[in-house]
């Protein structure tokens, strides 16, 4: 029911001078909504007070999720944890890169780590952006096309768990993202660069054996996640302990998704009930749909949308709306050739 990832969420002090690092950057250039709002539907996270906020989702039409940036205007963000990979939580997320030679070169100011090799045999290197967020960025075969930036969007995300089986169960049963890549022990080479990556890892990399071919399915693209545990190490506090959803740092990971009912009704079956829910369409911006959040046995923050309307071109004003039989099928790659003119040029 999956059709791909839609976005990781980060909190940020300045979602303005957020967005332009991200797209000056990773090339994330095309916002899909810019908007100023209160968010009294997520007062279960945020102390049970309604925040006002803005967020911007962007997207880089290469391929892959997006980031929606997202910053309290009515409240002080607290500042994030020490970033280290022994934390339970959304830790590092993974963006698409053609060259990762030339990529490294073009954020070398920013890189943490030397051009090295994942468990999959791609080279990537890690690089966290000036607000504390970690990122790796690997070389793919997975791209929707190849223009302008050398990185896509979002292609995967590391993260921290304590209980390896627990969480294993509900990423492959609850999402049915239930294909196991990989499952090894090791001190690996790609996670050098961050805090606590010379320490020794469970690591499982999970894909979908079937993934949706929604409305938005082809330019999302294939994705995956992978679990991190630690093996010699106790599993540090979680990063969000102590701290509101919208907080500075990755604050949810969310998935693009059709037949939201089916996916509730499983959800709660399994013991795992969505905590909070929009019910109908709820407007987002220039952008609408019903949004729900279920947590990981972790607590780590899983938002799923079910796309209602978009904006193709603010200039011209058009909206398109999306039907039940419209969203079971790619949108035209004309469209996203449209939304490209709402790209922010520096």
């Amino acid at each position: 029911m999956i059709n791909g990832i839609q976005q990781m969420g980060i909190g940020t002090t300045d979602v303005h001078k957020s967005f332009k690092w991200y797209r000056r950057n990773f090339g994330f250039d095309v916002p899909v909504f810019d908007e100023a709002a209160e968010a009294p539907l997520m007062t279960q996270y945020t102390g049970g007070t309604v925040h006002a906020r803005h967020a911007i989702l962007a997207m880089n039409l290469n391929g892959g999720g997006g980031m929606e940036i997202w910053q309290f205007t009515s409240r002080r963000s607290a500042d994030q944890h020490p970033f280290s990979l022994l934390r339970n939580g959304l830790l590092v997320t993974k963006i698409k890169c053609q060259n990762a030679e030339l990529g490294h070169q073009s954020v070398e100011n920013n890189a943490t780590s030397a051009v090295s090799t994942d468990p999959t045999g791609m080279k990537c290197f890690s690089v966290t952006d000036p607000f504390g967020n970690p990122f790796i960025a690997s070389e793919t075969n997975n791209w929707y096309q190849k223009k302008g930036s050398q990185f896509g969007g979002v292609e995967g995300a590391i993260i921290g768990v304590s209980d390896m089986e627990k969480s294993l169960k509900f990423y492959r049963e609850v999402l049915e993202i239930d294909t196991i890549v990989y499952d090894k022990e090791s001190v690996f080479e790609d996670l050098n660069g961050l805090a606590d990556g010379d320490k020794k890892f469970r690591r499982v990399r999970l894909e979908p054996s079937n993934r949706n071919t929604g409305a938005f399915s082809e330019v999302f693209g294939a994705f995956h996640i992978e679990l991190l545990q630690p093996v010699n190490d106790e599993s540090g506090k979680h990063n969000l302990d102590g701290r509101f959803w919208g907080d500075q740092g990755y604050i949810h990971f969310c998935f693009d998704v059709n037949q939201m009912d089916g996916i509730k009704q499983r959800a709660a079956e399994m013991g795992n009930a969505f905590t909070i829910d929009s019910g109908d369409s709820f407007n987002m911006g220039e952008a609408a749909g019903r949004f729900a959040y279920l947590e990981d046995p972790d607590g780590s923050l899983i938002e799923l949308v079910e796309t209602d309307k978009i904006t193709v071109s603010k200039k011209l004003n058009w909206l398109l709306t999306l039907s039940q039989k419209r969203k079971k099928k790619p949108l035209p790659r004309w469209l996203f050739s449209v939304m490209a003119f709402n790209r922010v040029k520096d």
